[in-house]
């Protein structure tokens, strides 16, 4: 009699064939079921169209866009490439920098590391959508009037950055407003002007 077929006195024993057998099965299977969970929990929404694009409909400074957009596009590029506002600036593109911050629905946030497709029903504020026609934003205005600007490059990510804060209540005092502006990276170093900057548009903020 074969060895694999002995069976015990309380019942059949687990052979070594049996044994392998079951596992080998349940080693085929058990892949399958985690990979037909993992698609049902992560399936993605219908393609608007086959040419794998989505449709995003939006307002920047104020006016309605729609647009058609590579679901992997940032913010940063549409704005820049698709819409023409190059105010925005691409520093490191990796959100370490801070000069490509704009508004979304009145927050700041880095456009170099936020979807276009995210921010469909959503409005997006850009340094151009600051002014008042040929009126400047009261920041723009004190950031010229006191200096707080060198080459200019960070500045739009700047100023963007420094009105949210103003508009949250986080800018109570100078040191405050250098943690809360510590995102915003002046290669220039013109820091103290910044800050002073941002003081004097409080006041007119407020």
């Amino acid at each position: 009699m074969n060895s694999d077929d002995n069976a015990g006195p309380g019942g059949p024993e687990v052979s070594r064939r049996n044994f392998l057998g079951s596992g080998l099965a349940a080693a085929a299977v058990t892949p399958l079921l985690a990979t037909a969970a993992t698609a049902a929990s992560a399936a993605p929404a219908p393609a608007s169209g086959s040419d794998g694009l989505v449709t995003v409909g939006l307002k920047v400074n104020g006016s309605p866009v729609t647009m058609r957009v590579d679901p992997r596009a940032t913010l940063l590029d549409t704005l820049r490439e698709r819409l023409e506002l190059t105010g925005t600036k691409k520093g490191c593109d990796r959100g370490q920098c801070g000069a490509c911050t704009v508004h979304v629905d009145g927050r700041r946030v880095l456009s170099c590391l936020t979807l276009a497709a995210a921010t469909d029903e959503r409005a997006v504020t850009t340094i151009e959508g600051l002014a008042k026609g040929d009126r400047l934003h009261p920041m723009q205005q004190s950031f010229i009037e006191l200096d707080g600007l060198q080459c200019g490059f960070c500045t739009p990510g700047q100023i963007m950055s420094a009105v949210a804060m103003v508009g949250e209540g986080r800018a109570s005092s100078d040191d405050e407003i250098r943690e809360r502006m510590s995102g915003n990276i002046c290669r220039c170093s013109a820091y103290p002007f910044i800050v002073a900057a941002i003081r004097d548009a409080q006041k007119v903020m407020r």
